[in-house]
């Protein structure tokens, strides 16, 4: 037990599966909670058993249904705040409102930090996060977390491909620029060579033109990698534009599964090799399906479990990622 008492894992309806991967690893069940939705669409939340002073855990990923799922996590949250938990940690796989970071243009919000103010609100103490669109939204919080990453994970199934051969001549390529830093990174880890696609985006929809592949991808196999797919727009494009370009087989990675609209017919549509992701967001098995086998999930159940053990004996959580 730690310094704030016993694990309490509680979860909404936004990844059930997940918590329930968690609580596995950890050894225990989720506690029992009660969600109803009123007729006029209002939430409510009651606690099976009290949890006065206990170390409490809500577990819920900002998906679709967004508002749904947003107001789920701070109405549980609250409920937990005010049934005098000794420490509330939100623990939130996919944080719904990610890309609205900063003003880049007049008269927008910056919703992100909105989001980060409510969760607060709710009663928070801390915060376990994964993988965020942009690092500066850790400075929107003022109260102490942890980001994590699952980048880890995707890179040992790039090293098993290449171990096993199942991949020639391989090429890490960042799906624009903005992911640089991190492609290189990958494939540092990975001691292969590095290419870039070039996008350029217009207006304030989700779609994003993919121009030229910086780099030579002819004749090699290629790790496509990016932190999240939504619409598929742009992922479709670059997988097209690498095909086009001499890539023998192109293997897509990413963190967040969003497949918003039309990203599932999209990338089914594609030649990739493979797509392979976490179970950040929850995959409906129809879409599952619709991949015939090309779309292989990672759990990140036992990452959030063993950070969730170490917070609770307050051991260093640095150390899983080598810090």
């Amino acid at each position: 037990m730690g310094q704030y008492g016993d694990i309490k894992l509680y979860s909404g309806n936004g990844n059930l599966p997940l918590a329930e991967g968690v609580a596995n690893y950890l050894g225990m069940e989720l506690c029992g909670r009660q969600i109803i939705e009123f007729p006029n669409e209002n939430l409510f939340v009651k606690l099976n058993r009290s949890v006065r002073g206990q170390d409490c855990y809500a577990i819920q990923s900002t998906s679709r249904p967004v508002n749904r799922n947003l107001m789920e996590l701070l109405i549980l949250l609250q409920t937990l705040y005010l049934d005098f938990a000794a420490r509330l940690t939100a623990v939130v796989p996919y944080m719904c409102y990610a890309r609205s970071d900063k003003k880049d243009q007049p008269r927008v919000p910056i919703t992100a930090r909105l989001v980060a103010d409510m969760i607060e609100v709710a009663g928070t103490n801390r915060y376990i996060l994964m993988n965020l669109h942009a690092g500066q939204i850790q400075g929107f919080f003022k109260i102490p977390g942890d980001v994590l990453t699952a980048y880890h994970m995707l890179t040992d199934d790039m090293k098993q491909k290449i171990a096993m051969k199942k991949v020639k001549d391989p090429v890490v390529v960042s799906a624009d620029l903005g992911f640089a830093k991190q492609a290189r990174n990958i494939a540092e880890e990975l001691g292969i060579p590095l290419a870039f696609i070039e996008k350029r985006r217009s207006g304030n929809d989700a779609n994003a033109k993919a121009l030229s592949v910086i780099g030579d991808v002819q004749g090699h196999d290629c790790f496509l990698c990016d932190d999240e797919v939504d619409t598929a727009g742009s992922m479709s494009n670059d997988i097209n534009l690498l095909i086009e370009s001499g890539a023998t087989s192109v293997h897509t990675y990413f963190v967040h599964p969003v497949f918003s609209g039309p990203a599932v017919d999209r990338l089914t549509k594609t030649k990739a090799t493979q797509f392979t992701t976490t179970d950040s967001i929850e995959v409906p098995e129809k879409d599952f399906k619709r991949f015939d086998g090309r779309l292989n999930i990672i759990s990140v159940a036992s990452l959030l479990g063993e950070v969730i053990s170490r917070v609770n004996r307050g051991v260093s959580v640095g150390s899983l990622f080598h810090e």
